[in-house]
């Protein structure tokens, strides 16, 4: 403890920077087992704070990035409904040739509903009276791009091509819930289905779809055979994939290519503005997770506060000494507030290597690439300075307002 007095009895000036600096690490170093607790609050809170930050920004730029992948290079074309309610335009057959031609597309195909006529589908040549063998179920007509523009994933078989349409040939794709409800788990053996008396060979059975989940419960039949067995007159709707970027620039161009004459009598629908969608998603994050991290951050300076008002209950006696030999009110706040200052930002100091531990511990589990803005750990030991800060604002105050009598007496 530093002399308060001059050997020749007069009062030295009021202590430095440097030497109440050196008494309250003195102090804080003293006391290890009661610092590393104090300062347990702070590294939870802070820890919480840039491990929580953190994980927004991971977990936000992981949402984006399939929002992106997806969503951001989807484009769906249809065609506008006039006033008496009927289709103002028709697809071309070659929608999906000249959708392909554009810069940016990476796959594109064309959909549309098959009026069957009431004709029930059913695997089997006879009716069972004691089962179910025959269902009304929707049928589609798609082109043979389609599949990849929708990213389907086959749990057996494959997909018709240009040829199984140009011949009309009698082949479907079966939807996973359309195969089940058929009882068709798989396409070895060439199974068949009947729509009506038709036979046609089940080609494949979609496991998932990315885009059209309604496929999963329809039955596909190429175009060209919707054409000659139904009678279809034009493809409905046309879905395409485009590069991540490039569907605004595809969107603007795709309703010349398929109606040269009259692009507005198509309905082009692009995704939304990715940035807008990245921003809103990130301010969320960031709201909720923040707020979490700074809840975490109370409980710490309520710990600081706490324990360092037990600190103060305990060192009584050693307050009343320095009072009595010299020390001011000031001199005894300053010390326990730059204590309780140094507990946090030794809390913030650690806090912010294992909330960064964190960070990186979690993104690497999920197989995520933690993202984490350098001035989150760079900036938490000053912010748990300032929790440690007012955290000790109470008990110096207390410690300070101590009469130097009353102090040697309490803590005797």
């Amino acid at each position: 403890m530093t002399a308060l007095f001059r050997p020749d009895g007069r009062p030295r000036p009021a202590l430095s920077p440097a030497a109440l600096f050196g008494e309250a690490l003195s102090s804080v170093l003293g006391r290890p087992s009661s610092a590393a607790l104090t300062i347990l609050g702070t590294v939870v809170g802070v820890a919480a704070l840039v491990a929580t930050i953190g994980l927004s920004k991971t977990a936000g730029n992981q949402i984006v990035g399939r929002f992106d992948a997806l969503s951001a290079t989807d484009i769906f074309i249809e065609p506008r409904l006039g006033g008496s309610g009927r289709v103002s335009a028709a697809l071309p057959w070659d929608a999906e040739a000249r959708l392909k031609r554009l810069n940016g597309v990476v796959a594109a195909g064309t959909l549309a509903e098959v009026d069957a006529g009431g004709q029930l589908v059913r695997a089997v040549p006879i009716h069972d009276p004691l089962a179910r063998t025959e269902f009304q179920l929707p049928i589609r007509a798609v082109s043979p791009g389609l599949p990849a523009a929708v990213r389907a994933v086959f749990s057996s078989g494959r997909a018709f091509d240009a040829g199984h349409s140009e011949r009309a040939d009698r082949v479907v794709v079966l939807g996973r819930t359309v195969a089940d409800a058929l009882h068709v788990s798989g396409v070895n053996g060439q199974p068949a289905i009947f729509i009506g008396d038709r036979p046609y060979v089940v080609l494949g059975i979609l496991d998932s779809v990315e885009r059209q989940p309604a496929l999963l419960g329809a039955v596909l039949i190429p175009e060209g055979t919707a054409r000659r067995e139904f009678g279809l007159l034009a493809p409905g709707t046309a879905q395409v994939e485009t590069r991540l970027g490039a569907a605004y620039a595809v969107a603007a161009e795709a309703s010349i290519a398929l109606s040269p004459n009259a692009p507005t009598l198509l309905k082009v629908t692009a995704p939304p503005e990715p940035r807008r969608v990245r921003a809103g998603v990130q301010n969320d994050l960031n709201s909720l997770f923040l707020l979490l991290g700074l809840v975490s951050l109370v409980v710490g300076a309520l710990g600081i506060a706490n324990i360092t008002l037990v600190s103060v209950m305990e060192r009584v006696g050693e307050i009343g000494l320095r009072r009595a030999l010299g020390a001011t009110r000031w001199h005894i706040a300053s010390q326990f507030l730059l204590e309780s200052t140094l507990l946090g930002t030794l809390g913030g100091i650690v806090g912010a290597s294992a909330g960064t531990l964190a960070v990186v511990a979690v993104a690497g589990i999920r197989g995520w690439t933690p993202v984490l803005d350098p001035w989150v750990p760079l900036s938490a030991p000053v912010v748990g300075a300032i929790v440690g800060l007012v955290a000790g604002l109470y008990p110096s105050i207390r410690a300070a307002r101590m009469e130097p009598v009353e102090a040697l007496r309490s803590g005797l």
